[in-house]
């Protein structure tokens, strides 16, 4: 990270509990390299033993991405970072919309068997991501299943789970996998619109969708990141968790690009976002 991407970073970052006074022991490295050694990880998509000897050692990094991964941390740091990133865009900080997609990717032969599926319309044996982002592509919530598990099965967990987060959002678009009964049911439900976006059959070829276009950049967005090309985590909360941090660091370069702006460039940049 840059000094200007860690004055960001460092204002989102989660409070230790030693600190607090809710116990614990005093951390004995800087958060600032553990973050990097992760973002490195996820940038380059190294093993966590063939860790630089730049960084703290392998198995101190790897402790401190796991008690994140299991405490919840890198989701409390991955949404303030995207609060700021709606308000630097001139949004509210809350969103009033979502678009769910999803995205097969084949899973290594590190992925057991308990958490991997055929994905038979993509031809993919791994593991499928469920996301579910804002109007501008900020990622609000991810679901990693088995390839198998379809597109409807996952939206009738993780849409309770939105509704119950982000209660002002009231409308969610989506592809023709989602069509069915699933729209009824999250009307009744879950009082939420859920609105599907289908290509004409006299399209052809490659056509830029209405709304839908911005989840599927996001799935692009993942995919320069050279740890999620592939699916190479044993656990699927250690997949989310990756793409906690993957969007994290693109939302701190964003939003440190921001900052070193003048003022009157940062309104120009707000109003075109």
């Amino acid at each position: 990270m840059t000094d200007a991407e860690w004055a960001v970073v460092r204002d989102a970052l989660p409070v230790p509990a030693w600190l607090e006074g809710r116990g614990g022991r005093p951390e004995g490295y800087c958060h600032r390299q553990m973050l990097d050694a992760i973002r490195y990880v996820a940038d380059n998509a190294i093993k966590w033993r063939a860790m630089p000897v730049d960084f703290p050692a392998w198995d101190r990094v790897y402790a401190f991405f796991r008690r994140w991964r299991d405490k919840g941390l890198a989701r409390e740091f991955h949404d303030r970072l995207r609060g700021c990133a709606r308000q630097a865009a001139g949004r509210e900080a809350e969103p009033t919309a979502g678009i769910i997609d999803s995205q097969s990717v084949k899973g290594a032969a590190s992925v057991p068997a308990s958490s991997r599926g055929y994905d038979g319309g993509k031809k993919i044996n791994g593991r499928r991501r469920h996301v579910i982002t804002d109007s501008i592509g900020l990622l609000l919530m991810v679901l990693v299943t088995a390839g198998n598990v379809t597109d409807r099965q996952a939206a009738r967990v993780m849409l309770p789970r939105l509704r119950e987060k982000f209660w002002k959002i009231t409308l969610v678009w989506a592809d023709g996998g989602y069509s069915g009964c699933l729209g009824a049911w999250a009307r009744e439900k879950l009082q939420l619109t859920l609105q599907i976006v289908k290509r004409s059959d006299d399209m052809s070829g490659f056509v830029v969708l209405p709304r839908r276009w911005c989840v599927e950049r996001t799935l692009g967005w993942l995919m320069r990141s050279r740890r999620l090309v592939r699916d190479f985590e044993t656990l699927p909360a250690s997949s989310e968790t990756f793409i906690y941090f993957s969007m994290a660091m693109l939302m701190s370069r964003r939003l440190a690009r921001t900052a070193s702006r003048p003022r009157g460039e940062q309104a120009r940049w707000a109003r075109a976002a």
